[in-house]
């Protein structure tokens, strides 16, 4: 089942809250809530989001310092910020991107717009996601390759490789410390024939006719 997208509503009004959580959840979204910015800044630090809607008025620290503080911290630099506000000033509205908004509404909002641009943040930040996702599984798996790849320098003597920090191993512990393989032991034909011959006589013959 596909997990909902959170979102994160920052509104020091109670009823505007209310107002976008309904609207929010009614279409598929998970949602949590704050009235001030510093208690959203202390949230997303155990809580991660897929979208902020932030409000700009606010009595402890405004939406833009939030905002500010969010795109300097690694952990929430990458979650897209709406603002949502009744502030419709020419210089707020600038600012609000200037600061890293992705976005700006104002305040009384038209509800098909608002969906249509939460949903549109939603997609990119998950696509973004999941694009990130796919280099690094790509990434770990060139690794591997280049780990597997190139040549290997092998004793002619005692078959023992050499690794990357001069040390020579055993086969079973260089592959060992390079995936995930688990070793059972038997033994070759040939080698049965060489060091095992009686035994051999009997297994390899038993096995010959039974083929």
């Amino acid at each position: 089942m596909k997990n909902k997208a959170r979102i994160l509503i920052v509104d020091d009004e109670p009823i505007n809250i209310m107002i976008a959580e309904r609207i929010l959840q009614k279409n598929g979204y998970e949602t949590i809530s704050v009235n001030h910015g510093n208690d959203a800044l202390e949230i997303l630090q155990t809580k991660p989001v897929d979208l902020i809607l932030l409000d700009i008025m606010m009595p402890d620290i405004n939406g833009f310092e939030v905002c500010g503080k969010l795109m300097q911290n690694g952990k929430t630099k990458d979650i897209p910020v709406i603002f949502l506000t009744a502030v419709t000033d020419k210089e707020s509205i600038i600012k609000g991107f200037e600061v890293g908004g992705k976005d700006y509404l104002t305040k009384p909002f038209n509800t098909t717009e608002l969906v249509a641009r939460v949903k549109t943040h939603v997609d990119l930040k998950l696509a973004r996601d999941s694009q990130e996702k796919l280099i690094k599984e790509l990434k770990s798996a060139l690794d591997e390759i280049d780990t597997l790849s190139g040549l290997l320098p092998i004793c002619s003597h005692c078959k023992k490789i050499r690794d990357d920090s001069g040390y020579w191993q055993g086969v079973e512990q260089y592959i060992a410390a390079r995936s995930d393989a688990q070793f059972s032991h038997g033994i070759c034909p040939d080698c049965m024939r060489e060091y095992y011959p009686k035994v051999a006589a009997k297994v390899l013959g038993k096995m010959e006719k039974e083929e």
